[in-house]
């Protein structure tokens, strides 16, 4: 197997942390990223979930409400617990 050089670029501050798990886990950087590459390789994608955090739809509506009780003051809003859990039914 021939090998070659990879050149990358890298917050100072995650090369240091990452550099401090992979000894502990007694891999060099080098090796944790060969490790990386074949695993993508293998999995023929990234080996791990890449994706946005979206709130899903019952947290997206407990956000629109909450903006809609703090900027609109004809909104229904609590100044206590015991109005909160009353209109709550608990």
């Amino acid at each position: 197997m021939e090998s070659t050089n990879l050149n990358i670029r890298t917050d100072k501050d995650i090369k240091l942390q990452a550099e401090k798990l992979f000894d502990a886990l007694g891999l060099n950087m080098t090796t944790a990223i060969n490790i990386f590459l074949r695993q993508a390789i293998r999995e023929n994608g990234i080996p791990f979930e890449v994706k946005l955090h979206v709130p899903n739809e019952t947290t997206e509506a407990a956000i629109r409400e909450g903006r809609a009780i703090a900027y609109d003051k004809k909104q229904m809003g609590y100044d206590n617990m015991t109005d909160l859990r009353k209109a709550l039914d608990v």
